[in-house]
C-alpha cells in the first residue's frame, strides 16, 4: 500500500478493481479544510482519462506492471496469438484488448511490447514506426506534383495512408502508426 504522498507521474494504481496510470498530480491546500491531491488518471485498458481528487494521506493500492517482449504469430479468427519471447508461451488476446488503431498495422512476425499484470497480459503496444509494403495504389501522374500531392495507398495489413505520388505498388515504406502518416521509404 502507498499513500498520496508517494504519487509520481507514470505510477500505476488500482482504483475499485480498475488499473490507472497517473498522468499528473498536484497537492492543493485550500484556504479552509484539509489538503487534497488533484490528479489526472488514464485507464490502462481503455485509455480514458479521469480527473480525481484524493484526501492527503489517503491509502492507495500501487500496482507493478512488467513489460515483456512478444512476437505476433497468427490470428485464428477469434483471437490474436502472441508468443512470449522469454517463456515461449502462446498468449491469445482478443481484438478489443489490442485496439482497432493498432490492429490495422499488425503483421505476422512483428515484435511488440506486452504489458503484464500478475501473470496475465493486459495489453500490447506496437512499435511507433512500422515498415510495410504498399499493395495497392494508383500510379502517379506526371505534372501533379506542383503542390506536393498525395494519393491513398493500401498497405499489406489493409491500412490506408496518404503517400507521395512517386510511390508505387511493391514499395516498402515506414509509417508512423500513431498518426497514420507516411514517414519515408524503408531501406
Amino acid at each position: 500500500m502507498a499513500s498520496t504522498a508517494d504519487f509520481r507521474n507514470g505510477m500505476t494504481i488500482n482504483l475499485d478493481g480498475t488499473l490507472f496510470t497517473i498522468l499528473w498530480f498536484q497537492h492543493h491546500k485550500p484556504g479552509k479544510g484539509n489538503t487534497v491531491v488533484r490528479s489526472k488518471l488514464r485507464n490502462v485498458l481503455t485509455g480514458a482519462v479521469l480527473e480525481k481528487t484524493f484526501r492527503a494521506g489517503e491509502r492507495i493500492d500501487e500496482v507493478r506492471l512488467e513489460h515483456r517482449p512478444m512476437t505476433y504469430s497468427y490470428s485464428d479468427g477469434h483471437f490474436y496469438h502472441f508468443m512470449d519471447s522469454q517463456t515461449y508461451e502462446d498468449i491469445p488476446l482478443a481484438g478489443a484488448v489490442i485496439g482497432d488503431d493498432q490492429l490495422k498495422y499488425l503483421k505476422e512476425g512483428m515484435e511488440v511490447d506486452g504489458l503484464v499484470h500478475g501473470e496475465s497480459v493486459i495489453s500490447v503496444e506496437l512499435p511507433y514506426f512500422v515498415v510495410l509494403t504498399v499493395t495497392q495504389t494508383d500510379p502517379g501522374v506526371r505534372g501533379d506534383t506542383a503542390t506536393g500531392g498525395t494519393k491513398p495507398a493500401t498497405l499489406e495489413t489493409g491500412a490506408v495512408v496518404q503517400v507521395p505520388l512517386f510511390l508505387n505498388e511493391g514499395d516498402v515504406i515506414r509509417v508512423d502508426r500513431r498518426e497514420d502518416k507516411y514517414m519515408e521509404r524503408a531501406k
